[in-house]
């Protein structure tokens, strides 16, 4: 199915696609609550919704961070993602990123999410090269994830924390990317309905904050293609 899927939804990804991330996200973490996205389409909730939202949620809110990882095939990237465990007390069997809650001895978000990556996926920091930030993701059980997107090297090893991970699985990067392959459908969030994104790929459902982050991602993506296409130089 998954193969299927991948012949009828491809979209290539563009040549200089690493060297586009690594000029458009961002150096250092966006911590404004203001800029924040809720899982939703990019940019398009209206300020006020965004305000109403923001006033529903629980304080303080907790940080934490994700590593997006991009595993460098010989076929073509993939990204690495998740299946939580059922018995988790958040987002039990929700597909995700390695990562959460930031602790004491994190230095910063990125510290975190290698710190988590190894615990859950048995990956060593070695293997890990981040390539910069997203910007933050809220979600309704009060935590405040920052995405930090890596590429993983060749020579790592998966082994999965099966208190916290019940499946690891690849996805080609360009289905992952391609807009097409995206639906949107209406949930209440606190109270407050909005839009959120859902990516089916086989017999998952990727959705909610980690498919905004993936959305996120090609939006990072294109906004470098269409500079460079307009020849606009690095602001």
């Amino acid at each position: 199915m998954a193969a299927q899927l991948l012949e009828e939804n491809r979209e290539s990804l563009p040549s200089d696609w690493l060297e586009r991330l690594r000029r458009q996200l961002r150096g250092a973490p966006d911590h404004e609550l203001s800029h924040c996205f809720y899982g939703g389409p990019l940019a398009q909730m209206p300020q006020r919704l965004r305000a109403e939202l923001a006033a529903s949620l629980p304080e303080p809110l907790q940080a934490a961070a994700v590593l997006v990882p991009i595993v460098l095939r010989p076929d073509g990237p993939t990204l690495l993602l998740t299946v939580r465990a059922s018995h988790l007390r958040h987002h039990a069997g929700q597909i995700s990123f390695p990562g959460g809650r930031m602790e004491a001895q994190d230095r910063d978000p990125a510290a975190a999410a290698l710190r988590e990556t190894a615990e859950e996926l048995g990956i060593a920091p070695a293997f890990i090269e981040p390539l910069g930030y997203l910007t933050d993701h809220v979600v309704r059980t009060g935590f405040r994830i920052t995405p930090v997107v890596g590429l993983l090297h060749a020579g790592f090893a998966l082994t999965l924390d099966r208190t916290e991970v019940a499946e690891a699985f690849e996805v080609p990067l360009n289905f992952a990317l391609a807009a097409t392959n995206f639906r949107s459908r209406r949930r209440t969030l606190r109270d407050v309905e909005l839009e959120v994104w859902e990516l089916p790929y086989g017999e998952h459902v990727i959705w909610g904050a980690t498919a905004g982050m993936l959305a996120q991602l090609r939006h990072v993506l294109h906004s470098a293609r269409d500079a460079t296409e307009r020849g606009e130089g690095q602001a």
